[in-house]
């Protein structure tokens, strides 16, 4: 039918659309939040008038720049390190910022090792296989496995974000010969994006 057909491809245009700019409002608007830390005669409204979206883009640009070369020099990584040893002393606030700092710097700088390897692995049942990323396992369980194990994280779609952490056999796993960033552009897409051609199994740990 050529309306349903019209409809479909109406769809087709406004949806991918809509979901970008809805995507680009919401990181527009929590950056702009920025613009609350300046003092309120400081704020673009208190001398333009009006209220102009994007601001805080740029001011969370500028301070994350700023940040940046402040923390290279000696001086700058020495305030790095006395703030670091001021959080260590809070309980909570310790273990929660130490650990995100461990995975924002593996992920973020170019030598971390944060996923070592994509893998394949049988969950949620035996009979299903997920992409897995191989993470560093805990010295604390080596003793209480018999065999060799590994360390995975299995994200989730379409936020890879969150996921599980599981002790897996490393003879139950499958190496894939792909990149973390093709692993997760995979995931995100929801197998979508990427190349069509299916990845090639390089190594099967049997």
């Amino acid at each position: 039918m050529p309306f349903k057909r019209y409809f479909v491809t109406g769809l087709l245009l406004w949806v991918p659309l809509g979901i970008t700019l809805y995507a680009l409002n919401l990181i527009i608007s929590t950056l702009d939040q920025s613009l609350l830390l300046l003092p309120v005669s400081w704020r673009p409204e208190s001398w333009l008038g009006f209220k102009l979206p994007g601001l805080g883009v740029i001011l969370t640009l500028l301070v994350i720049l700023l940040s940046g070369i402040i923390t290279t020099n000696v001086l700058g990584q020495r305030l790095l390190l006395s703030w670091e040893k001021l959080l260590g002393r809070i309980p909570v606030v310790k273990s929660i910022y130490h650990s995100v700092k461990q995975v924002s710097d593996s992920l973020l700088s170019g030598n971390g090792n944060a996923f070592r390897k994509v893998l394949l692995v049988r969950y949620p049942h035996p009979e299903s296989w997920s992409i897995a990323f191989q993470t560093n396992l805990p010295m604390e369980v080596l003793p209480h496995l018999e065999e060799e194990h590994i360390a995975v994280f299995i994200p989730t779609t379409p936020s890879p974000v969150n996921g599980f952490y599981f002790f897996v056999r490393k003879a139950d796993t499958v190496e894939l010969n792909m990149s973390i960033d093709d692993a997760f552009k995979y995931i995100v897409s929801m197998g979508v994006a990427g190349t069509p051609e299916p990845t090639q199994i390089i190594t099967a740990i049997h």
